[in-house]
Order: C-alpha cells, then sequence, then structure tokens
C-alpha cells in the first residue's frame, strides 16, 4: 500500500488466471459444471447466482481449497507456462465469514495478519495503520472488533487485502453488512486493486461498481 491512503502501489509480477470448463463439488454433489473465464492483469469477473449455486464453491476450487470435479484451472505469472498451482504469494481470498477476532482491537486483528503474510515490524505498522484509514477506520484502530457493528468488522477484513498485497483477490461476498457507502468504498478499492495490475473475482448479489464481467452461475 502507498504512503497516500488510497494509493495501491503497481503490482511487480504480472498474474493472469483461466478456468477451462471448470466444475465443483459440495459433499460429493456437483454445483457447478462447464465454467470459463480467462482473466490478465486489470480485469475482474463479478458471479452471480442463487444461493446454493455453486459460487462460494468455485472460489474455494480458484483458491486452491478444493480440487477440480472436472475441468481444468491455471495460473500464469508473466511469459511463463500455464500451471494448475497457484503463483507463490500470489493469492488472497476472502471468505463469506469474516476473518475478526471480537476480543482484540482493530489494529491487533491486523497485526496478526500482517505477521500472518510475513510483513516485519516497521512495515506492519504503517500497512496496518494505512489500510484502516483507507478502509474509514483509522480513528478506531484501538476501539475492540467485539464493539463494532457487522459492516465494521467487514471493512476491517477486508482491510487485509491491502496488507497482503497479493496480485488476484478472490472474494466471496465482500459487500456484506455494508451499507451503500461501504460498498462503494470496497468496489473504490478494488478499481484500485485493478488499475496497479491485479485482477479479481467477486461473488455477490449484489452488482458492485467495478468494471468486471458478469458470469450468472446455476
Amino acid at each position: 500500500m502507498g504512503k497516500e491512503a488510497g494509493l495501491i502501489e503497481p503490482y511487480e509480477r504480472q498474474i493472469a488466471f483461466r478456468a477451462d470448463d471448470a466444475g465443483c463439488d459440495r459433499a460429493g454433489a456437483p454445483v457447478a459444471r462447464g465454467v470459463c473465464m480467462s482473466l490478465k492483469p486489470g480485469e475482474a469477473v463479478q458471479l452471480f447466482g442463487a444461493n446454493g449455486a455453486g459460487k462460494s464453491s468455485l472460489l474455494q476450487l480458484f483458491a486452491g481449497h478444493s480440487r477440480p470435479a472436472e475441468g481444468a484451472i491455471a495460473w500464469r505469472e508473466g511469459e511463463g507456462a500455464w500451471s494448475p498451482a497457484r503463483p507463490y504469494n500470489g493469492v488472497f481470498f476472502m471468505g463469506h465469514e469474516h476473518a475478526v477476532k471480537p476480543a482484540l482491537t482493530a489494529a491487533e486483528n491486523l497485526s496478526f495478519w500482517a505477521q500472518t503474510y510475513g510483513l516485519t515490524d516497521a512495515a506492519a505498522k504503517n500497512a496496518v495503520y494505512g489500510a484502516l484509514a483507507r478502509m474509514g477506520l483509522g480513528d478506531y484502530a484501538g476501539v475492540r472488533a467485539s464493539r463494532f457493528s457487522a459492516g465494521q468488522r467487514r471493512r476491517v477484513d477486508f482491510a487485509r487485502a491491502l496488507i497482503a498485497r497479493r496480485e488476484a483477490w478472490l472474494l466471496d461476498e465482500p459487500a456484506a453488512a455494508l451499507d451503500a457507502e461501504g460498498a462503494d468504498l470496497v468496489a473504490a478499492v478494488i478499481g484500485e486493486h485493478l488499475k496497479a495490475g491485479g485482477l479479481a473475482v467477486i461473488a455477490t448479489h449484489d452488482t458492485l461498481t467495478v468494471s468486471a464481467r458478469r458470469m450468472v452461475i446455476g
């Protein structure tokens, strides 16, 4: 994240992704089949579909948490060969349920993730407070998450994407529990990520104001 809030520095790596007739199962039952997409740096897809259509399962598949039931997924870094293996430290996954511990402050939650993502102490502190400021929570760094609304916790969770600095974002309902202002903020940050050369696959029920292709699942 850049020195100024709201500035995502250009990514050094160029990462692309594709799914070729990919399918996934849930509890042994097919939930999505024949999914085809191709994303290069700066591009995004928004996945739509009814509950149970397989949006979340597809994101889990793309993140490497499961194997394709059919077809294939592949990643490419720069001009290298396509591979089913995810680029090292190249993918950020945010699930539908937030990853925020109520007993910790906003800054403590993000400091934990900064360490998990391998940031040094000095870099972690700058990243944490910069991300909170970008998500409109700069004045709440020392507040325990147990005192936050569901929307504020979602903002804290989304701030992880800024700290992680991964080129590919896989986002499951990133605007869940957010009001209109919060949803616009998330959309703006995703737009900054794309302009910086990242890519994104977004599962959502509500259209975000992001330049993205639309795909209906199910």
